[in-house]
């Protein structure tokens, strides 16, 4: 008797390529690919900045891997939710106590199988397609300033490509006051569906059209990812370059001792925490394969000749890892790493590791460390406090000389509505501003694009005016070219309307002199006639 679809189950196999590209000098995308949940994670802020926070989000949705087994789809759902945000804070939190982080965030894309259903939850410009039947679907919107020109009409997807502001995300986890919330989308898992989840390093130079033939055409899941990321540096990709797939497949007896298994793989920069996520998801993890071929393109010979490297020199590729969890690791007498970049692990009492923030004994750990923080974050403040009375009562000339420095400095800001240079600081000490104008431009801030606006507000410092100066001449050379697009346009255009104006009445012209002509012919006609009789 065959087997019927309702005892049927539905497993998940998957794999991930990441590269550092041919440009950037270190991997800021992270990625997980297991049995129950895959994703990508793309850092930004700096060379410090980047991989770190990549690599906590993915630290925070770990534990979904062995924690979704439960098979309650709206649990799943409200725990991704929960671990991205808990990945948000983290982020910040590990920022404000190390500057040097200041600024990184990080996009996440993740999904899920649970129960017959795919658990999609999306923040920044990462993406998700879908394979179902041949056909490719998008399945997350771009949070970027591009993509919403695109659905205002403003510009088309082939502008897109190429837009100046293509790289500014509007929604992403991180160092930022922005909506930390992530899009979550269920739908129902068929058999065969293929996930591909890419960072913008990858989609943002191949066509969607060789996304689907490559997924439709490329059975080998490992073939089909090493083949994507080869196409995308070759067609001159600048960036990290990551691929997830992730195929579902059909298991008749759910019962049966040999399940599909494999061990979950971990690419980018998240591969330097084997250990910790070992421990999070409390079984073996790997790092992902590295990339075979796909770097000989002219961009990567001129990053390479530029370097100074041979450009026909292939890149040693570091061998795949590993990592057992602390249990194992002990009884091997390897040191434990209970690490997890802000997400507290907690051993439970049924000897079970967790770091699900939803668990109550994380949530609790998670609490303790804040209130921690806060009492040393008060403290601080009151020795901080104490100090400043201190220096104020001892050395009044403190204040003086901080102004001073201060007139040293110079930034570009908004003075009413303008853009301008000011002498200073954008602060104030007790109520007392350290800046002021001393150069306004003709320029509005409201012709400025949204992100140069933010940039202003904070103020955009310089250590000398000349540097300011010329600063602003740049702003306003892009601001005039910008404008001379737009009049060029509108000239072409009012040129084109008075062309057409021109053309009708010279065949207007034309159509009235060939009448005269014809009634001056038809006049001497009549009479030639008379003349005759």
């Amino acid at each position: 008797m065959p087997t019927s679809t309702a005892s049927q189950q539905l497993f998940m196999y998957s794999t991930v390529v990441s590269d550092v590209g041919t440009v950037r000098s270190n991997n800021q995308d992270s990625a997980f690919a297991g049995e129950h949940l895959i994703a990508i994670c793309d850092g930004m802020g700096g060379h410090a900045g980047g991989d770190t926070a990549s690599t906590i989000a993915i630290r925070s949705l770990a534990h979904i891997e062995q924690d979704n087994v439960d098979g309650d789809v709206q649990v799943v759902s409200h725990m991704m939710a929960t671990s991205v945000m808990a990945a948000h804070d983290a982020i910040v939190g590990k920022a404000k106590r190390e500057r040097r982080l200041a600024g990184m965030g990080t996009t996440v894309t993740s999904v899920a199988l649970v129960a017959g259903c795919w658990v999609l939850a999306h923040i920044g410009d990462s993406r998700a397609y879908l394979l179902h039947d041949g056909h490719l679907v998008r399945m997350t919107s771009d949070h970027s300033y591009v993509q919403h020109l695109i659905d205002t009409g403003r510009i088309s997807e082939a502008e897109a490509r190429n837009h100046p502001q293509r790289n500014v995300v509007m929604r992403v986890l991180g160092d930022f006051d922005i909506d930390s919330r992530p899009d979550i989308a269920i739908r129902k898992a068929h058999p065969s569906d293929r996930w591909l989840l890419c960072s913008d390093g990858l989609c943002g130079v191949l066509e969607d059209s060789t996304l689907e033939e490559v997924l439709s055409t490329c059975a080998d899941q490992e073939e089909c990812a090493q083949r994507l990321v080869s196409m995308a540096l070759r067609a001159g990709s600048t960036d990290n370059v990551t691929a997830v797939i992730a195929d579902a497949t059909l298991a008749l007896d759910a019962d049966a001792f040999d399940l599909p298994h494999q061990t979950p793989l971990i690419g980018g920069a998240a591969s330097a925490s084997l250990e910790t996520i070992a421990d999070i998801v409390n079984e073996p993890v790997a790092s992902a394969p590295p990339l075979r071929e796909g770097k000989q393109s002219p961009a990567a010979r001129a990053a390479a000749l530029r370097s100074g490297k041979d450009p026909n020199e292939e890149p040693k590729q570091p061998e795949q890892r590993v990592a057992q969890p602390s249990s194992v690791r002990e009884d091997n007498g390897d040191r434990v790493n209970t690490d997890t970049g802000e997400i507290p692990i907690v051993q439970k009492r049924n000897g079970r590791i967790s770091a699900d923030p939803n668990d109550p004994e994380v949530a609790k750990a998670i609490r303790n460390e804040h209130i921690e923080e806060r009492k040393t974050k008060r403290s601080r403040k009151f020795r901080n406090r104490i100090i400043i009375i201190l220096v104020l009562l001892g050395v009044a000339g403190v204040g003086v000389g901080t102004y001073r420095w201060s007139q040293t400095k110079y930034y570009i800001g908004d003075n009413n509505g303008k853009v301008a240079i000011f002498q200073g600081v954008p602060t104030s000490i007790f109520g007392v501003k350290l800046s002021h104008a001393v150069t306004d431009t003709n320029m509005k801030t409201s012709d400025l694009p949204p992100s140069w606006r933010e940039q202003l507000d904070q103020g955009i410092s310089f250590d000398t005016y000349g540097e300011a100066k010329s600063h602003t001449r740049l702003i306003k050379k892009q601001l005039n070219d910008a404008k001379r697009k737009q009049e060029a346009k509108q000239q072409e255009k009012a040129e084109a309307e008075q062309k057409a104006k021109d053309e009708a009445a010279a065949k207007q012209k034309q159509q009235e002199e060939a009448a005269k002509k014809a009634a001056d012919q038809a006049a001497q006609t009549n009479k030639s006639g008379g003349d005759k009789s």
